[in-house]
């Protein structure tokens, strides 16, 4: 079964602003833009709205630059909120199977109250639709996330899917859009201390206990009193820091908000917006779908060949799996490899921007950049890119074209600055 949803008209681009990193969304004059449950709060606390993905959202706030906004995440905490991210549910007995089809995920052997990262993927090509976290609440019941800019095109794609489901006799499924729900992310070293603060039940407060990837319900306290509506609690981000996505009842969003604001206190916890989300995810080495995903990008091309599942590697296990799954093996080794790969790269002087040509050492081009900033962390400008197979390797020295001049760079290895999620022992 499908859930119709009206329609919102995307357009990407990249703005070459150096206070902005990739993701920008244009907005046509004529598209009226969505507000997210907390677009009020946002305005109040000094926020400079910007479209993204059909939404009025943040990029920056007066209280902290971009830069200090990325720096007290890294030390201490931030909100950022997320939901303008569409959220899904997908439940019944053909559920997993379905999910099973449209990525190469191995959501069979996931444990409950676990998550994934993935990508649906075309028929036919093995493209990549969109990038999606998957976390299985239950056997056949699946909370999934996908981009906002991606949302017609993903909805489309999935209602096509569930329909040619429906026809060729799969296992009954349910979609639901979580419209008007809630979704923020809490990151930084501090996450944890601030969240068991406002949860309301001790024993759900104990979070080292939740690990990188895991979820659980919770009950939290606001104001003190119990909100009538669990939420759910993710541990992971978007930025490489230990940290937490929540989402939440579209009665609680604002409450449990403000909430954790007013709980840790301006010294601990601030807003941040996408200015420092884009740097710190960059730094962090993950993807931007339209940027350094698309249509014509498989997970192989994209260095993401580790979430196709190992027991997912036949050639008509997933849709495009019959191009994909020989795009593991070298064209040495009989398989058909890749022509090129996604690389992070250092570059010297000023920083590359999405489209700026890689050269050989003869001025041959041999990639292009795809996302590109200034990293606060290291002090060095940091890009994401794709460069022919072969010169993909970390250290191979390379140059960018940036303003017609031709800067030296060289491929490293992502991410640009170590993770810090919390694995159980000690943030790996």
């Amino acid at each position: 079964m499908s859930l119709q949803v009206s329609p919102r008209s995307l357009e990407p681009f990249g703005v070459n602003d150096p206070k902005m990193g990739a993701g920008w969304i244009k907005h046509k004059a004529n598209e009226s833009l969505s507000k997210t449950a907390l677009y009020d709060l946002h305005v109040a606390h000094g926020a400079k709205m910007v479209p993204f993905g059909g939404f009025h959202m943040p990029v920056q706030y007066s209280s902290l630059s971009v830069s200090a906004s990325h720096h007290f995440t890294r030390s201490h905490a931030s909100l950022f909120d997320v939901g303008h991210m569409v959220q899904h549910r997908f439940s019944g007995p053909g559920a997993t199977d379905f999910l099973q089809k449209i990525t190469p995920a191995s959501l069979k052997s996931l444990p409950k109250h676990q998550s994934t990262l993935s990508t649906l993927l075309w028929p036919g090509t093995g493209g990549i639709v969109d990038d999606t976290i998957v976390t299985k609440l239950d056997e056949g019941l699946f909370y999934v996330v996908t981009n906002a800019a991606c949302r017609d095109k993903d909805l489309g794609y999935l209602n096509e899917q569930l329909s040619k489901w429906e026809k060729d006799g799969g296992g009954k499924i349910e979609h639901e859009v979580l419209d008007g729900w809630g979704l923020i992310a809490l990151q930084g070293p501090l996450s944890e201390e601030i969240l068991a603060s406002v949860v309301l039940v001790p024993e759900d407060a104990k979070l080292k206990e939740l690990y990188f990837g895991q979820s659980r319900f919770v009950m939290l306290r606001v104001r003190g009193r119990e909100l009538s509506n669990p939420v759910l609690v993710s541990r992971g981000g978007y930025t490489g820091e230990d940290g937490f996505e929540i989402s939440i009842h579209p009665d609680d969003t604002v409450a449990v908000t403000e909430a954790l604001l007013e709980s840790a206190g301006p010294s601990k916890l601030q807003l941040a917006g996408l200015g420092a989300r884009d740097s710190l995810r960059l730094e962090a080495g993950m993807c931007l779908y339209g940027h350094d995903l698309d249509d014509t990008t498989t997970p192989v091309e994209a260095a993401l060949s580790w979430v196709i599942g190992k027991d997912r590697r036949s050639p008509d296990a997933f849709h495009g799996a019959e191009v994909i799954i020989p795009q593991l093996t070298p064209k040495s080794k009989g398989g058909s490899g890749v022509e090129r790969r996604r690389v992070g790269l250092v570059v010297e002087g000023a920083p590359a921007r999405e489209g700026a040509e890689i050269v050989d050492g003869e001025g041959n081009k041999i990639g292009v950049i795809t996302s590109g900033c200034p990293s606060p962390t290291l002090g060095k400008n940091i890009a994401m890119g794709y460069i022919k197979d072969g010169l993909h390797k970390s250290g191979t020295e390379v140059k960018v074209k940036v303003r017609g001049r031709e800067r030296k760079a060289v491929v490293s290895k992502m991410p640009f600055v170590p993770s810090k999620y919390w694995k159980g022992t000690a943030p790996a």
